[in-house]
């Protein structure tokens, strides 16, 4: 006698309803109106790690403001390269099944799905810096603002030297759990001009789910990795998590420079407020997420790994391993 078995469901992805609620396929091109923007700010001071710098604090308003514009720029256009050089790598090798791990088949259209989302982000980043830079007469500086990917992709190799995929992997992962302070703070503050907080707005929507998406495929990659390669994974995930923190200083000196600053106070401004990274308690605020989800998986139980992350200034999150996933932002 032959026996039935009804295929188990799939539980729900946090990518179902893409086509409803993804910002590339609803969402409409956000645009710049100048007389509606009268008195605010492109991007809020408080998120200048380099404003209240005293050097900083003796220049003109004028130039204080193109500073905070061109912090602006150059979150939107590191977006660009994060979004396509880092993440989409990942997602792609996981969609075309090029992890060299037996993944769930599921992933393979989210991950097609994050593509798609990504290239969007980048897109609209460089199409609101190319705004702002038109209508305020402050040009993009002619800086390369992916150089931190050298950086990533340095660090990678010094903490996984024999398992490159598995560090792309886990760069994107470290990179879709953080908590950004601009895509949480941005689009709530009234003093920043409309466009800005909508289009952040947009983007935090998607990466909420992308959130989902890559602490899913975190737990799954976790679960192929042999004990040794759980180790190597462990070991290194701090690197991965400090340097993917850790500013591109080349344009903060120029846009220093640009304010008045002549190079040797441009410099130290950067080292000074930039160089040493986030003060401990705002990494390990920013990677808490991250943390609680590397504690889910049972990272911080293989040997020397409290040790490896406290290296790097990063605890265990206080972990509540309940607590790894964000609240999604619904589209209103």
């Amino acid at each position: 006698m032959s026996t039935h078995h009804t295929p188990r469901p799939h539980p729900p992805g946090p990518l179902d309803r893409w086509y409803e609620q993804a910002g590339v396929r609803t969402g409409v091109r956000r645009m710049f109106h100048e007389d509606t923007e009268r008195g605010k700010v492109f991007f809020p001071a408080a998120l200048v790690p380099y404003a209240g710098h005293e050097a900083v604090r003796r220049l003109p308003p004028e130039r204080l403001r193109e500073l905070t514009v061109r912090h602006l720029y150059q979150f939107l256009l590191s977006t660009t390269h994060l979004e396509t050089r880092v993440v989409n790598t990942a997602a792609e090798a996981v969609a075309n099944a090029r992890t060299g791990l037996d993944l769930p088949a599921a992933l393979r259209p989210d991950a097609f799905k994050v593509y798609c989302d990504e290239g969007y982000h980048a897109l609209y980043s460089l199409d609101l810096a190319d705004q702002i830079a038109a209508a305020t007469g402050i040009p993009v500086p002619d800086e390369d603002y992916g150089g931190f990917v050298d950086r990533l992709r340095a660090s990678a190799r010094r903490a996984l030297p024999d398992a490159p995929a598995l560090a792309a992997l886990l760069q994107a992962v470290v990179f879709e759990t953080l908590i950004t302070a601009v895509l949480n703070e941005v689009p709530g503050d009234p003093a920043v001009v409309g466009v800005v907080r909508d289009l952040l707005r947009d983007h935090a929507r998607d990466e909420g789910r992308h959130h989902r998406f890559f602490s899913a495929l975190f737990r799954e990659l976790w679960t192929h990795l042999s004990a040794t390669d759980r180790v190597k994974a462990a070991h290194a995930l701090p690197e991965l998590i400090r340097t993917a923190l850790t500013w591109d200083l080349a344009p903060v000196r120029s846009s220093l420079r640009l304010a008045g600053l002549d190079a040797d106070t441009a410099r130290q401004v950067a080292d000074d407020c930039c160089a040493p990274g986030p003060d401990p308690r705002r990494l390990n605020d920013t990677a808490r997420s991250t943390l609680r989800l590397c504690a889910a998986v049972g990272v911080f139980d293989l040997p020397g790994t409290r040790e490896h992350f406290a290296a790097h200034g990063l605890g265990d999150g206080d972990a509540d391993p309940a607590a790894t996933e964000p609240v999604e932002q619904e589209t209103p």
